[in-house]
């Protein structure tokens, strides 16, 4: 069975960019993120710790966001890391990371990437 915690369309405001300026100015981002994690005793008992709470997997995007970095791989980088080495119970992580009107003379919803991480702990 495959269980996943999804956020979906998170929107912050946040400093990353290689200009200077977009570090300073900042720019509206968007999240996607799965989870795998395996929940099948939330779903046996209706207790939150038989899973991992979405409000912690946010806060923990919203503390890696918070620190500026000049490309998008490397914010999204950290931030899959961070959910792997916070929560132990998930076997894996994919977030997808837009920035918003990039500034490259595009008219476009936005540009970004997409990050797929295991976590090695849970393969052995």
């Amino acid at each position: 069975m495959q269980h996943k915690i999804i956020i979906s369309g998170l929107r912050l405001y946040a400093y990353h960019g290689v200009m200077e300026q977009e570090r300073k100015i900042g720019a509206d981002f968007i999240i996607d993120c799965e989870v795998e994690t395996d929940f099948t005793t939330a779903i046996d008992t209706d207790r939150l710790d038989g899973t991992i709470s979405y409000a912690d997997i946010f806060a923990t995007i919203k503390r890696e966001m918070s620190q500026p970095s000049k490309l998008v791989e490397h914010a999204a980088g950290r931030i899959a890391k961070a959910i792997l080495r916070d929560h132990p119970a998930a076997h894996s992580v994919r977030l997808r990371l837009l920035k918003k009107n990039p500034p490259m003379g595009a008219d476009c919803q936005g540009a970004g990437v997409e990050i797929f991480l295991e976590n090695n702990l849970t393969n052995q």
